[in-house]
């Protein structure tokens, strides 16, 4: 991912009100590891169930507001990140929906999914299985995985802007 600075930040989002993008609190961008991200992703620490996702479409930041669901799921199962396809305890996955861009999201209309509650599915596929004559090369599994989660991150905007 390409680096981001808090104005192109600020300017990138399709779904949210220009209030809350200036109240929104941002993640240290000092200590962003960019080259090992497909997007930008965190919780608002001001407003616990507001999340912001930012990644890079066609030459330009593009940014969503999340809220996340005050429900969980159930403790004690497995649960999938739609976005990294990454299974994990029920607690560390959260339906998130994003109201959409324009008119819609304004009469209250939202796309939901369920993202890992932390925003930082770009952390969990970098943890790969270790190299074995049974398992694919590292490097293959992380390309794959970082093509589909660029892929299922584009195509959650898609449905946003849409």
């Amino acid at each position: 991912m390409k680096p981001l600075t808090a104005d192109d930040i600020r300017a990138s989002f399709l779904n949210a009100p220009r209030e809350v993008v200036e109240r929104m609190t941002l993640p240290g961008l000092h200590e962003v590891l960019w080259g090992e991200r497909e997007y930008l992703g965190w919780r608002d620490r001001r407003a616990p169930q507001r999340g912001y996702l930012v990644h890079w479409v066609d030459e330009r930041p593009v940014g969503l507001v999340l809220r996340a669901s005050e429900f969980s799921l159930e403790h004690g199962i497995s649960a999938q990140c739609s976005l990294c396809r990454i299974a994990q305890p029920s607690h560390q996955v959260t339906m998130f929906t994003a109201p959409k861009a324009g008119e819609a999201g304004l009469e209250g209309s939202t796309v939901g999914t369920y993202i890992c509650d932390d925003l930082a599915c770009s952390m969990l596929i970098r943890i790969l299985p270790a190299p074995s004559p049974l398992q694919p090369d590292p490097a293959e599994v992380l390309e794959r995985r970082s093509a589909g989660l660029t892929h299922r991150i584009r195509s959650f905007t898609e449905r946003v802007a849409a």
